[in-house]
């Protein structure tokens, strides 16, 4: 017989574990992997990053926030001479912010309303933004020598990365010292150009960040659509795609990366970072088909697929509703080493001064440790090089918590 009258806290604890529960196997693994030290450090890692690319105008420039000369106006430098790219990424991460908060009962999926925000956006701002194309960087450091500045507000770090700061004299390969750090300018030192070592560090990370989660996601996108229609139609389907899945196995990503950086011209450096993520990508999806095609064989027999094919579900329902969320677990796993493998290999490429030109890159500072002179530069070798492993750990510690949290063995108790 049992009781009529429950106890409320015992019902409401009861009913608060239910909810609390992950619906679905995707989201008990994510559970599972963020529980995980390494997995938490990782992400403390990248997230710090991430703030970094996008707010990087902001934290390093030569153009002040808030400039006013005496007897003139108050004028707002850094926000004139934002680009494009620069409003676009602050657009997106808004809209991603928003988009986390929003309730989960909207009826479009988060991630399809953010892809379409920065669709729309994309345009826009190309469009709409026209910064000047001159850029006098040493223009604010006059005015403070001639006296001509009321009042002045800098980022925290007031250098550009392409500010050469060839109106200040002995400022080539300066290396960190404790007057500087004092003064609060070039705590990194500088390089052979006389560029400021942390500017350039900052406004690196979005190369790191940009070329591993674009290039990754290219190849994701590639490897399991090609995976998903192997394992599930098998037949031809799978004969033929394995077929083409070899002969892109046999394409050594690395020697096409150097073939397509030294065939495009300098003048063509803004596409050539764009070119190199297409690469990886195109060249990187083989190891994700092969891991998609195997979970796709091994769920095409489990019970509620039968099931749903029995019901009439669409194929569209049955693939991206029932299997993929199942069988893309270990594919995440693989995408998080494939981050860290596409960040290396551009850092190769700059290295070997064939990857990016104008733009910052830890890569390209690395290789200005020696100069001309042999001397060795341990600043420009410390600083970049630990930001590059730092970031390749902090995704290989992601991908080993994805790895234990989809294991069986480890997740018996």
């Amino acid at each position: 017989m049992t009781d009529s009258h429950a106890d409320p806290n015992t019902s409401g604890q009861d009913e608060a574990a239910l909810t609390s529960r992950p619906r679905t196997y995707l989201q008990m693994v994510a559970q599972r992997t963020l529980s995980r030290p390494g997995a938490q450090v990782g992400l403390m890692w990248i997230t710090l990053l991430v703030i970094m690319a996008v707010l990087a105008p902001f934290i390093a420039n030569s153009h002040p926030l808030i400039f006013k000369r005496v007897g003139g106006d108050v004028e707002f430098p850094l926000f004139r001479f934002l680009r494009p790219i620069d409003v676009l990424l602050l657009i997106a991460a808004g809209a991603g912010v928003v988009l986390w908060y929003v309730p989960k009962r909207i009826r479009l999926p988060r991630a399809m309303v953010f892809i379409a925000i920065v669709i729309v956006a994309a345009p826009m701002c190309f469009w709409l933004i026209n910064p000047p194309r001159k850029e006098v960087l040493h223009t604010y450091r006059n005015a403070i020598r001639d006296n001509d500045v009321m009042w002045i507000v800098h980022t925290p770090i007031a250098f550009s990365p392409h500010d050469r700061q060839r109106d200040t004299r002995g400022m080539r390969n300066h290396e960190p010292s404790i007057t500087y750090w004092r003064e609060g300018c070039h705590l990194f030192g500088t390089d052979t150009n006389s560029a400021d070592v942390a500017s350039n560090m900052v406004h690196g990370t979005r190369i790191a960040v940009s070329i591993g989660f674009i290039a990754t996601g290219i190849a994701l996108v590639i490897g399991v659509l090609i995976g998903s229609i192997m394992g599930f139609f098998v037949g031809w389907a799978d004969l033929m795609g394995m077929r083409f899945v070899e002969v892109f196995a046999a394409i050594p990503s690395l020697l096409l990366l150097l073939t397509i950086a030294a065939v495009i011209p300098p003048e063509w450096n803004a596409y050539r970072l764009y070119a190199m993520m297409v690469a990886i990508g195109v060249t990187g999806w083989v190891g994700y088909a092969r891991f998609t095609r195997a979970e796709f064989l091994k769920l095409r027999n489990q019970d509620f697929v039968l099931a749903a094919r029995a019901l009439g579900l669409p194929l569209r329902s049955i693939l991206l509703k029932h299997m993929l969320p199942n069988g893309v677990a270990p594919v995440l796993v693989e995408a998080s080493f494939g981050v860290a493998g596409a960040i290396i290999s551009e850092s190769v490429l700059s290295f070997l001064g064939i990857g990016l030109i104008d733009d910052p890159s830890w890569g390209k500072m690395l290789s200005e440790t020696i100069s001309g002179t042999g001397g060795f530069k341990w600043w420009m070798a410390i600083f970049p090089g630990n930001a590059i492993f730092l970031t390749v750990f902090a995704y290989i510690l992601i991908g080993e918590s994805l790895r234990d949290a989809i294991d069986p063995y480890v997740n018996r108790n």
